[in-house]
């Protein structure tokens, strides 16, 4: 589920939330980490996993 996250153009430049490291439910995104946070918890969720996912460099291979 992490590759398809960072390989979708919508969250490119966003930070997102997941439900959990291990439940990679994405329950927000946004330019603010403050208001993803905030959005995670109105959804319920107290903890939520936050990332950033940038631009993917050309001529890098990504390693997961």
């Amino acid at each position: 589920m992490e590759k398809e996250i960072l390989q979708e153009k919508r969250f490119v430049g966003k930070y997102v939330a997941l439900r959990s490291a291990s439940d990679q439910t994405v329950i927000a995104y946004g330019d603010d980490p403050s208001k993803v946070v905030r959005l995670a918890h109105e959804v319920g969720v107290r903890e939520p996993f936050i990332f950033f996912v940038s631009e993917p460099e050309k001529d890098v291979m990504p390693s997961y």
